[in-house]
């Protein structure tokens, strides 16, 4: 669509669903894509938090449930408990922008090869943005994941062992608790330690990001059939939190794994027998409600940005085509 828009004159040009990216203005795009990505991470960073410790514990020795461990954390450790490891996670922000250049830019360059598909550019697009993404944030996912879990307390109110590093935390400031984390993690398993489960988060990653851009393409066109309720913004919207649903479902024993295998220090294999052995049929339950409330506000609020971003950021030729 987006190269055949862009080669008409603005008289015959009609409604512009999907803002490609030729028509974005990259010097706009890229400054409000990392605040808006900043400002997104810094309300929904306790749900990932929240998720990353249900998929930790074993059984449900900790928490109930997400509401529960919301509950807790918050009673032992105060506000700052649900941002532990907030800053090292920060440099996902870099990573984003990676992801979102290498969505558009793969999108940019079917398009120009005649995949005319919107979902199979955007499930091709969505794979290959994952991998790249992945490539970069995996040693800082690696090291805010030490860091989140960290403080556990037991359901009787005492400090519970999470801590397979063996990091010491007392009368220790953040900086220097990331730093020992970081070196730890070194003088352990060298450089490949910060790639720890690479291979889970690829596995897990790529065919998730490629399913959730491939449902959010397909349920903008159902919504789309269906009487106008919403502005576009507004069905973009719908369409990226059903997204959310259904990959979290599809892919959340492959999250469980990955997260287990960078935190417990396990193979994969290892892992995925030892959560068999332990949780059976509860590995596609396992932490699942806090994976859909977290993929489902962040689906939410990623596209709410992301699309906004990109109509405030367009080329002022196409600024009165774009629906808001």
């Amino acid at each position: 669509m987006g190269s055949l828009t862009a080669s008409l004159p603005n008289s015959h040009r009609g409604p512009i669903r999907t803002i490609e990216w030729e028509m974005l203005d990259k010097r706009k795009f890229y400054p409000y894509s990392m605040m808006s990505s900043f400002t997104v991470r810094c309300f929904l960073y306790p749900l990932t938090l929240v998720r990353t410790r249900l998929q930790v514990q074993h059984h449900n020795a900790i928490y109930s449930g997400t509401f529960d461990a919301f509950r807790k954390i918050l009673q032992h450790e105060g506000v700052k408990g649900l941002y532990r490891g907030f800053w090292i996670s920060c440099f996902q922000v870099v990573s984003g922008i990676c992801y979102v250049s290498t969505y558009e830019g793969v999108r940019h360059i079917l398009d120009k090869n005649g995949v005319t598909n919107p979902k199979i550019k955007s499930s091709v697009g969505g794979s290959c943005a994952s991998l790249v993404g992945q490539t970069i944030i995996v040693p800082f996912d690696v090291i805010s994941q030490h860091l989140m879990i960290l403080g556990l307390v037991s359901k009787q109110g005492k400090s519970v062992s999470a801590n397979p590093l063996a990091i010491k935390t007392e009368g220790r400031t953040k900086s220097q608790i990331t730093w020992d984390v970081t070196r730890t993690i070194y003088y352990r398993d060298g450089f490949r330690g910060f790639y720890r489960g690479y291979l889970a988060s690829l596995a897990n990653y790529v065919p998730s990001s490629a399913a959730w851009w491939t449902f959010y393409q397909l349920y903008q066109e159902i919504l789309t059939t269906l009487p106008p309720l919403l502005p576009h913004t507004g069905t973009q919207c719908v369409a990226a939190v059903m997204s959310g649903c259904t990959t979290s479902i599809i892919t959340n024993p492959m999250d469980l794994v990955r997260t287990r295998v960078q935190v417990q220090r396990r193979s994969i294999p290892e892992t995925i027998r030892f959560l068999w052995a332990t949780e059976r049929l509860r590995i596609f339950s396992k932490g699942l409600t806090a994976r859909m409330t977290s993929s489902s506000i962040y689906s939410l609020a990623i596209i709410l940005g992301y699309e906004s971003v990109k109509k405030m950021s367009v080329l002022p030729a196409y600024k009165d085509e774009v629906r808001w």
